[in-house]
């Protein structure tokens, strides 16, 4: 599990493709590392993958063909800048909500508004997931975790502060940059059981 709290950004070094799945080696920032052992889980771009290398300069995945289909992994090369967490302990502390890894679908920025300090980013989403997804909700980006904006038919809105701005790949975003998206689990479990206690109390 993650909190969403993203502790900073490794840059994708190598990119191997083998015949069914593909290996990235990411150059992870300083400390990163530090008593990391092989079989450990990280969150990269929002992705949970299990590490193959222990405390080391180059974090090694192996990315099956699973995954590249339902994440924006299949857009990566070499320079790549990706969002890395360490997954959480007892005695972390969770400043976001908790995450699993697992990637719903990928949404494509659609604008991106500039200013002085701060950015807005409007996501387009799949109108299946709409019933999750509302003003102040939890929503995983790239591994953050934020709380959306305005919600439209088929986008919403992200408010992006200095600080997040600061520490993650989201300010190297451009339009129709696609950007993995985990729907908070939290939401999905209260929707599916009003939805069923609903559907119970309607008579027959």
């Amino acid at each position: 599990m993650f909190s969403g709290i993203v502790q900073g950004t490794g840059k994708l070094s190598k990119i191997v493709n083998n015949k069914d799945f593909v290996r990235l080696e990411i150059i992870p920032p300083k400390n990163f590392s530090k008593n990391l052992k092989k079989g450990f889980s990280i969150s990269v771009d929002g992705v949970c993958l299990t590490s193959l290398s222990g405390n080391s300069k180059t974090l090694k995945f192996d990315v099956i063909e699973e995954t590249l289909s339902k994440t924006n992994f299949k857009e990566l090369k070499k320079g790549s800048s990706v969002n890395l967490e360490r997954s959480i302990t007892a005695s972390s502390e969770i400043g976001g909500h908790l995450m699993s890894g697992h990637i719903h679908f990928t949404g494509k920025v659609k604008k991106i508004i500039k200013k002085p300090s701060t950015i807005d980013i409007v996501v387009s989403f799949q109108k299946r997931f709409k019933e999750y997804i509302f003003e102040k909700g939890y929503i995983g980006i790239n591994g953050c975790s934020l709380t959306l904006g305005k919600v439209n038919k088929d986008s919403f809105y992200l408010h992006i502060i200095p600080e997040t701005l600061s520490i993650t790949n989201l300010k190297e975003l451009k339009t129709n940059s696609l950007v993995n998206v985990e729907i908070d689990q939290n939401t999905i479990s209260i929707v599916e059981t009003v939805k069923k206690t609903l559907a119970a109390q309607k008579p027959r």
